[in-house]
């Protein structure tokens, strides 16, 4: 159930060679490609390989490549292909099919994350018009009509089970409000806040959504397909365009989970906000895993491996690691996002001088429920705190405000949130370089005229 234990356990199962699932020849051709614009050892420096290195974080601007959705080659049985055949998969016109006006989203290639502004006023729910895309590739268009679940493997009774979307639909829902949120988000303010280079997509704070999503639990389903008391690892894997890095085709986007979390609380979700999945968002079914980093809620999910040992992919432990100064050699695992504060504006955004404005924010943290909220107006010399406005649906996140009257100049604002844990967001975020885990209390200037 804890990610950081169990990334670590397969990590040392991996080296070993007790875990199957990426190929160290593949890891080293990984390595020596990005190893000089990556700066970090890695996990080809566990295995004492001089000169070779992890590269840019996948959600990088330079990753990328494609090939047929449904093969399998970077390290994924061969198996796991046998069912995508039936399914119809057409690439869009772009990376991202849905419209990304510029008062929405701000766009980095292949992902969109959203403009806070954007969500002022708008409920507890992230509007699907408005929400945060992050892809590997780029947005398959998906036959749902044709679509089928293939679970397989040799952690189930018998053989290999396959469900249409309608046999989902048929099996008890759930709906839950959860979000979602990129393992780099924030890391664009390593360098514009603390003069850091880190690798990298330059997230703000708008890779992150909390919708409320409905769907099959994802137990239901492996019970239903017979999972046995020998299943150790789960592993779902996208339809996306195959993800090729350094010259090395990756495979399908894949991740496994634990057989005690993928029973716990994880969804096989078809709806967001009481609407079928849209394209980006992993239509027509898509893994929600709460509490987890986002890369762990694979979408567009066509295929479900069950296996009777450990699992490792390189989105398992490979590039979601802590590399740099203070960190081993192999990268420190990390198991969750940490606790983050953003003020429902843009920065740069002005104010009436001498009138009483009412700022507003959301907080959140994957360890738990917000407990207060504070919020400096004079660029951190004095905090008051904020009120809470709404219920906080299942912790996802939780709104709140504050009235201000400023003086006419420039200002700086930042809020910072302690959750039930105790946690506190810090003055300055540690440093790593793929540019994880941005916990720091962000700065946003404004101006009062």
């Amino acid at each position: 159930m804890d990610e950081l234990e169990y990334d670590a356990l397969r990590l040392r199962q991996w080296l070993s060679g007790e875990a199957r699932g990426f190929s160290r020849r593949d890891l080293l051709r990984l390595g020596a490609a990005l190893g000089a614009a990556g700066g970090a050892l890695g996990v080809a420096g566990a295995l004492s390989v001089p000169g070779t290195a992890l590269g840019a974080a996948p959600g990088g601007a330079t990753a990328g490549g494609a090939a047929r959705a449904g093969a399998a080659p970077g390290g994924a049985a061969a198996s796991d292909a046998a069912g995508a055949d039936a399914t119809r998969v057409s690439a869009a016109a772009g990376p991202i099919v849905k419209p990304l006006p510029a008062e929405l989203f701000k766009v980095f290639g292949t992902n969109a994350e959203t403009r806070w502004s954007a969500l002022k006023g708008v409920g507890y729910h992230v509007p699907v018009d408005r929400f945060f895309v992050r892809n590997h590739t780029s947005t398959p268009v998906i036959d749902s009509a044709t679509w089928a679940l293939e679970v397989f493997g040799a952690g189930l009774r018998g053989a290999p089970r396959s469900f249409s979307l309608a046999d989902l639909r048929r099996l008890p829902s759930v709906t839950r409000s959860v979000a979602v949120e990129c393992a780099g988000n924030g890391r664009g303010y390593f360098a514009s806040q603390q003069g850091q280079t880190v690798s990298g997509t330059a997230w703000g704070l708008g890779a992150v959504g909390v919708g409320r999503w409905r769907g099959v639990r994802l137990s239901t389903v492996l019970r239903a397909a017979g999972i046995s008391s020998r299943a150790v690892d789960v592993q779902a894997s996208g339809l996306d365009p195959n993800f090729v890095s350094g010259g090395v085709d990756l495979g399908p986007v894949r991740r496994p989970l634990p057989v005690s979390k993928a029973l716990a609380d994880v969804i096989l979700a078809y709806e967001l906000n009481g609407q079928p999945l849209p394209a980006d968002h992993g239509h027509p079914v898509r893994l929600v895993v709460p509490s987890w980093i986002g890369i762990a809620s694979i979408k567009w999910v066509g295929r479900i491996e069950v296996s009777d040992e450990p699992l490792f992919s390189p989105w398992n432990t490979q590039f979601y690691r802590l590399f740099g100064p203070g960190f081993p050699a192999e990268g420190l695992p990390f198991d969750r996002q940490s606790i983050k504060s953003a003020f429902e504006l843009d920065p740069g955004a002005t104010f009436p001088a001498g009138a009483v404005s009412r700022l507003t924010g959301r907080s959140w943290s994957a360890a738990g429920r917000i407990k207060r909220v504070e919020v400096s107006t004079d660029g951190g010399a004095t905090w008051r705190r904020a009120r809470f406005t709404g219920r906080s649906a299942d912790a996802a996140w939780q709104r709140w405000e504050i009235d201000w009257r400023p003086e006419a100049g420039d200002h700086v604002l930042l809020a910072r949130a302690t959750d039930v844990r105790g946690t506190t967001q810090p003055q300055v975020a540690r440093f790593n370089t793929l540019g994880y885990l941005f916990d720091a209390a962000v700065r946003v200037p404004v101006t009062a005229v």
